[in-house]
């Protein structure tokens, strides 16, 4: 078991929101923090206008493969962060849930997805001064 502390990201298709987030949670942290993202419906790659709206702050999230959603990430989190998934991630005794609502960047072109990264940039600084 780790002392770091671990953070999960939850959306719908872990193909926008949940990955900036935990991208932006890796870049941030510098290893003091244990990032995971999952969705709760994968879907079969990143939002191509999210990974371009990453890479314009360089970080670059092309690798990434939206991840299905199980209870052991959820198990295995101090933090459970959901983005618009509703009642689809399981709940557990002892963990810190937040939902952050946030616009869905899915069928959206880089220049909508800009202010959704921005905000979640801020909620993940603001997560990691909480946090460490």
């Amino acid at each position: 078991m780790s002392d770091l502390p671990s953070v999960l990201f939850v959306c719908v298709h872990n193909a926008g929101r949940s990955q900036m987030a935990a991208a932006f949670l890796t870049h941030l942290a510098g290893g003091r923090i244990i990032v995971r993202s999952a969705g709760s419906a994968p879907a079969e790659a990143v939002n191509p206008a999210v990974v371009e709206a990453m890479r314009e702050v360089g970080i670059d999230i092309s690798a990434e493969i939206p991840k299905v959603l199980t209870t052991d990430a959820v198990q295995a989190s101090d933090v459970v962060i959901t983005m618009g998934c509703g009642d689809a991630c399981p709940i557990f005794p002892g963990k810190r849930y937040e939902d952050w609502v946030l616009h869905d960047p899915a069928g959206q072109g880089v220049a909508a997805v800009r202010p959704i990264r921005d905000s979640i940039e801020a909620r993940v600084r603001a997560l990691i001064a909480d946090l460490v």
